[in-house]
């Protein structure tokens, strides 16, 4: 006889964790101001490096650093009919902003580098980028020294500098607080009934979907919209349980077959967006987002609202599930059904509560990555689902707070992955972290052991 052994997480370490995690938000930015402020104090006779290009859904990024060439090098970047000129920074950094997608030369002005640096290779060169996204170029130069030895570099587009370490770092923590609005709902779902929804990351993309009909076609202001997305959000997640899921728990169905279900309706809801929606990225907001520069860190306002908004929003989160009754109601549903069904507790009204709660807070995620991205399009949630079943798979299964602190370290190392990779690696990297945590803690961070006997 197989028994699955319960343990139950006592409020204490609950809270405990929940502190921990809040703390580290504000050390973070403390960090961040300070070691910006200090920066600015010690390297103030230096020229600054090249502003970063900020890409979003309008715009994409042409990158990289020539190791000798130092301020003043010409860069041109063409194509799709744009013409785009960079110069760099002093220490060689260069970005250039496009705002099409597509095919671009990339071309270096031999004529403007240094007199002892001259090209090894090719002075100009062909990429591609997509909106949202950023590209890397490298050039090969040598340099000749006074007793005529020459010394080859390749310029470098993923050189670690502390500026950029601080601005990766701020993205990660930004991706991971996204994350976890729709990851909480994900692991309370698979707490109190056992399913895994392969179907909620359509509950993001319905959110930022919504978010754009209601604040750029009918014109409402950005707070009311989200009101509405989330209160509409939450409806679908309750009529979900009351039409589909609970009829068919009624009807004995597996949890494998359920979860085949859950695998038809993502599939169908993301064919139903783009056939109303279209193809193409859709913006909540039709103007550009202001940007706030913390020290080297660049931020975009909508940036800074959406990580203030999770943060609210999960600290309620957290305290519902610890200080309220039905609230420990949920977690005692989550730890054992049968044996919560006996102390008197109506599990149908929890689980149907965990549904439309999930629901909601992925519904607005949905409005906060279309803020963060400037945009939305049909298929956001599915490019996400990876991503939210890797973070609570990490933080352990089941487990609302696990859910938390898994985002916030797949966010993390999605982002920081940047800094040696290119930016195609970072998911794989991410997914590599999980397979390595599970061979050492096969129940993830805050998940339970299962005993067997």
């Amino acid at each position: 006889m197989t028994q699955r052994g319960r343990k139950n997480i006592s409020p204490r370490r609950i809270r405990l964790g929940l502190a921990t995690v809040l703390a580290t938000f504000i050390i973070g930015f403390a960090v961040l101001s300070g070691s910006s402020a200090a920066m600015a104090a010690t390297t103030a006779p230096v020229a600054p490096a090249a502003t970063d290009c900020v890409a979003d859904s309008a715009t994409g990024c042409f990158f990289g650093t020539i190791r000798d060439g130092g301020a003043g090098i010409e860069i041109l970047v063409e194509g799709n009919g744009l013409s785009v000129p960079a110069t760099t920074a002093a220490d060689g950094s260069w970005n250039a902003a496009v705002t099409t997608a597509g095919t671009f030369t990339i071309s270096l002005d031999p004529k403007t580098l240094p007199a002892a640096v001259t090209m090894k290779g090719e002075a100009s060169q062909t990429r591609e980028v997509t909106l949202g996204a950023r590209a890397g170029v490298l050039f090969s130069t040598q340099t000749t020294g006074a007793d005529g030895e020459t010394t080859s570099s390749t310029t470098s587009s993923t050189a670690v500098t502390w500026d950029r370490f601080l601005q990766q770092a701020a993205s990660g923590l930004r991706l991971g607080l996204l994350l976890a609005l729709a990851a909480v709902g994900l692991s309370l779902i698979y707490g109190t009934t056992g399913l895994s929804n392969f179907a909620h990351a359509e509950q993001v993309t319905l959110g930022g979907l919504l978010a754009y009909v209601f604040a750029n076609l009918l014109g409402l202001n950005i707070i009311v919209t989200t009101v509405i997305v989330v209160a509409i959000t939450a409806a679908t997640g309750y009529l979900q349980d009351l039409l589909i899921w609970k009829p068919l728990r009624k009807k004995g169905l597996s949890l494998t077959q359920m979860m085949i279900v859950t695998i038809g309706l993502a599939l169908a809801l993301q064919y139903t967006f783009q056939y109303f929606i279209g193809a193409s990225t859709v913006r909540i907001l039709q103007s550009n987002a202001d940007v706030v520069n913390i020290g080297p860190v660049t931020l975009t306002v909508q940036s800074l609202i959406a990580m203030g908004v999770s943060v609210v929003v999960l600290t309620l989160t957290g305290l519902f599930l610890l200080k309220t009754r039905t609230g420990r109601a949920t977690r005692a549903v989550s730890d054992n059904p049968a044996l919560a069904s006996a102390s008197g507790i109506d599990v149908d009204r929890i689980i149907r509560l965990v549904w439309t709660i999930a629901a909601g807070l992925a519904g607005l995620s949905g409005v906060m990555l279309g803020l963060v991205l400037n945009g939305i399009n049909w298929m956001t949630g599915m490019q996400l689902l990876l991503l939210l079943f890797a973070a609570v798979t990490l933080g352990g299964l089941g487990t609302a707070f696990g859910a938390l602190v898994g985002s916030l370290i797949i966010g993390m190392t999605v982002e920081l992955t940047n800094l040696v990779l290119p930016g195609d690696f970072k998911y794989a990297t991410a997914l590599v972290l999980l397979i390595l945590l599970l061979l050492v803690r096969p129940q993830g961070i805050f998940g339970r052991k299962e005993r067997i006997g």
